[in-house]
């Protein structure tokens, strides 16, 4: 086959979401697929961390940015001498106009819940794109069932037009040697300026990380904690995030909680391996991969029931619910409080948990939804 991709979301320097789950597909694909041909489409030149051209593997450039899955990429594809098989995107947004089957990527659905949460500009090319794009898709991947069960129900379209392909995780490389990992703990906590023990948060900051909760959970959690603690809360400011700022002032909690801004890929292992647990509150996830990070380095996971957190922590996370600020200081205290051998059966239970997800699995399940897309196209016209 020759299949393109659209790798405008993989093309960026501070990948979160889809631009992470883009990234690992695309090199993923590269990697585990020699067989089949690719054209992954751009609007500028490939980061130097994408996989190099070469043969069956190449990136076509081009122009004009603006409005560019609406004009520049269908003029592309129909002028192109080289026709495709099937055309992937690893986000919602579709091409205006294919000449050739087009799979979508779908993680949540989040904007059509509570609409009042964005910007109306933004909702409705969310909306609008998302709709044409889901119309015209012969298939939809998405990254959980929980997702799946949110396209059918708001589309209301068949089952067997969307598959699950649940995401993978950074595998971290990090030092054998305890006393080296210790050392680049400390690093990280003098760079972020974090004294002592400390809970984690990381994701970006907006209203369905339900962040404000976390913050309410903690002030509740302290107040009656024995031992110094402090929340770091890590990531990028996303939208409608003042308020997690005003609120840490009016709780006096400016010398308990670190805003570290968003952290560089290799910070990460070190800021989650110093955590004495993960903490992930979020109202509505597609899915939740930090907490399969925190899970593979051994770190206790306490998380929201909502959404699709319980497809990714299983059995080995504990779970609160995000909507009842006493019950999340509550499981925040438990795991403040487990014994070491309680401990140490959560740490073994949650690299075994982590271990089912991968990037190569899940791109393997979208490579495997593109082959038979285009086989199931092929049998109807040869039927036609």
């Amino acid at each position: 086959m020759l299949i393109g991709i659209d790798g405008n979301e993989a093309n960026q320097k501070s990948r979160v979401g889809i631009g992470q789950f883009a990234f690992n597909i695309i090199e993923e694909l590269e990697r585990i697929d020699k067989k089949n041909e690719y054209f992954v489409y751009l609007k500028e030149s490939p980061l130097s961390d994408l996989p190099k051209e070469r043969g069956g593997w190449k990136y076509l450039i081009f122009g004009p940015s603006k409005f560019w899955t609406q004009f520049a990429l269908p003029f592309k594809l129909f002028t192109q001498k080289q026709k495709l098989d099937i055309f992937f995107t690893p986000s919602h947004y579709a091409p205006r106009f294919s000449p050739v089957p087009t799979v979508i990527s779908i993680m949540d659905l989040w904007h059509h819940r509570h609409p009042e949460q964005f910007a109306k500009k933004d909702l409705y090319q969310l909306t609008k794109w998302e709709g044409y794009s889901v119309r015209r898709a012969s298939h939809i991947m998405t990254i959980s069932e929980f997702s799946k069960r949110e396209i059918l129900d708001i589309y209301q379209i068949p089952a067997d037009r969307v598959t699950v392909a649940y995401p993978g995780f950074t595998k971290f490389q990090i030092p054998d040697s305890k006393f080296q990992i210790n050392t680049n703990i400390q690093k990280i906590k003098q760079k972020y300026k974090i004294n002592g023990n400390y809970l984690l948060y990381l994701g970006t900051l907006q209203p369905k990380k339900n962040v404000e909760g976390l913050i309410r959970a903690f002030s509740l959690l302290i107040a009656d904690y024995q031992s110094p603690i402090t929340l770091v809360v890590a990531g990028k400011k996303g939208w409608l995030y003042e308020k997690i700022f005003e609120l840490v002032k009016e709780l006096k909690l400016e010398d308990k909680v670190v805003f570290t801004g968003f952290v560089e890929e290799e910070d990460k292992p070190y800021l989650l391996a110093g955590a004495k647990a993960f903490v992930f509150p979020s109202f509505y996830e597609g899915f939740g991969i930090p907490v399969l990070e925190a899970m593979s380095l051994g770190v206790p996971v306490v998380i929201s029931k909502e959404g699709s957190l319980p497809e990714v922590g299983g059995q080995t996370a504990i779970y609160f619910d995000p909507y009842k600020v006493e019950s999340m200081a509550a499981s925040l205290r438990k795991v403040l409080n487990l014994n070491d051998k309680e401990k140490n059966e959560i740490i073994k239970a949650g690299y075994k948990q982590a271990k089912k997800f991968s990037w190569e699995k899940c791109a393997k399940q979208i490579l495997t939804t593109l082959e038979r897309v285009v086989g199931e196209r092929a049998t109807e016209v040869g039927d036609w």
